[in-house]
């Protein structure tokens, strides 16, 4: 299993509408091959600062859904939305 952390700045004052996005988003996002799980997380002290948490089979998987979000067009409409360009992080999940 791979964690993905993926994280966007809203432009500001639109936080809100982020995650409406999110939203409307994900329900394809849980369906695609590899998905065990996504959450958005949104800062209580900054509400345009959002977090998707992802967990996935593999990374390979992430990163052919991440190809098929770049080709509908999704990945665009967020780059739209925020500011900056998205950061996205992979780790492994340890025994500790």
């Amino acid at each position: 299993m791979v964690i993905v952390i993926l994280e966007l700045k809203a432009k500001e004052g639109t936080g809100n509408d982020l995650v409406e996005m999110m939203k409307g988003a994900f329900p394809d996002t849980r369906a695609y091959e590899g998905n065990i799980d996504i959450i958005a997380l949104q800062n209580q002290d900054d509400p345009d600062s959002i977090i998707a948490y992802e967990r996935w089979e593999t990374r390979e998987h992430y990163e052919k859904y991440l190809a098929w979000r770049t080709e509908t067009g999704v990945i665009d409409a967020i780059k739209d939305a925020t500011v900056g360009e998205p950061s996205i992080r992979y780790f492994n999940v340890t025994d500790a």
